[in-house]
């Protein structure tokens, strides 16, 4: 029992003595640790007979408690004067600058498809989506393409590999199907944009597999070229924001239109910069015409009764034209510096009344 007694009085003093946290464990260890001198008596209690045992058990687990309680007292006061410690020494600087927390913006294309919808919006379009993957009437057959066309081929479009007895499926080689899809399931009068991903087979400075596409349909009684040509003409005025556009329309070939015409603007370059409205060269800017017949009778409408028209455009290369970028691949590249320099805030949305760009 005197044993008892003067390790219990060394520790204590040890355990006060010991001035800081590392100090302290070391004397925890010493005396609680696996071979520690408590530790070590406890291990003798399996040779004593069953009368020592009935002594030296509860005075060695009494032991054993007090040191361990005043190694936790002592732990806790040497974490509250560390503590005191560094709020005495360690201060905020008030004065410093904020750091500047890193500002996402909004994609060029994102920020073209909200100005081109905020436009056609203003003229009653509403915005009609549909899926990526597209089966072959959707695509092709209920548009009019006949077959062997072009677009019809592996090196234009990317196709799945085919279901037993199916029609292999694409992914989507322009917005058109949502057309289709708008007219099966919605009585005329319609008037939709439809914004989306297109992707062929294509990759250079100004094409890529994936871009982006914006068409537009509108069927009514009594629609004519003459409405397709202001409809346009008004656009490309509000997305350029200029007073005067000179557009022409050249003939062209869509089976899904007829008469089909690609639309021209008027241009002029200033040093790297492109201004629309102005000067002596010719720019293609989008494909148009009147929905052929036959695409009216695949949907359901009587082409008799009801006309209407069609427009489509890229929208990265409109985002180019506006907005003075060079080169498309940047655009998928994921670069952080190039989305600073020609992203756009996002809450500051695109309005005919409140400005575009």
């Amino acid at each position: 029992m005197s044993d008892i007694e003067t390790i219990e009085k060394e520790a204590l003093s040890a355990i006060e003595a010991a001035d800081d946290l590392a100090a302290l464990d070391g004397v925890r260890v010493a005396e609680l640790g696996k071979k520690g001198r408590i530790s070590g008596l406890m291990k003798t209690l399996g040779q004593m007979s069953p009368e020592e045992r009935q002594t030296m058990g509860p005075a060695l687990n009494g032991l054993r408690n007090r040191v361990q309680d005043a190694v936790e007292a002592r732990k806790a006061e040497l974490e509250e004067a560390e503590l005191e410690k560094k709020l005495q020494t360690e201060r905020i600087d008030m004065t410093l600058p904020p750091r500047v927390s890193p500002e996402g913006r909004l994609h060029p294309v994102m920020q073209v498809f909200e100005e081109i919808s905020s436009i056609f919006g203003d003229m009653g379009f509403t915005v009609a989506e549909g899926p990526d993957i597209e089966d072959d009437w959707h695509n092709f057959t209920a548009l009019n393409f006949p077959e062997g066309h072009p677009a019809r081929e592996t090196h234009d479009t990317f196709f799945f590999h085919p279901q037993q007895g199916a029609a292999p499926k694409v992914l989507r080689t322009h917005t058109s199907p949502v057309q289709v899809r708008v007219m099966e399931s919605t009585e005329p009068p319609i008037r939709v944009l439809v914004p989306g991903r297109v992707y062929r087979n294509d990759w250079d400075a100004t094409h890529t597999p994936m871009f982006h596409q914006v068409e537009g349909l509108v069927i009514e009684k009594n629609i004519h070229m003459g409405h397709l040509k202001g409809c346009l003409i008004d656009f490309v005025k509000e997305f350029f924001e200029v007073a005067n556009v000179e557009a022409r329309f050249r003939p062209h070939f869509f089976p899904f239109t007829e008469p089909s015409a690609e639309m021209d603007v008027k241009y002029t370059k200033v040093g790297e910069s492109i201004e629309i409205g102005a000067g002596d060269s010719w720019m293609e800017i989008l494909g148009s015409g009147m929905v052929h017949p036959n695409v009216l009778e695949n949907c359901g409408i009587d082409p008799k009764e009801y006309q209407g028209f069609a427009f489509g455009m890229g929208v990265d290369r409109l985002a180019m034209l506006k907005y003075g970028m060079p080169d498309l691949r940047p655009y998928f590249e994921a670069d952080a510096g190039w989305s600073r320099h020609y992203g756009f805030r996002p809450w500051l949305t695109p309005s005919v009344a409140g400005g575009l760009s």
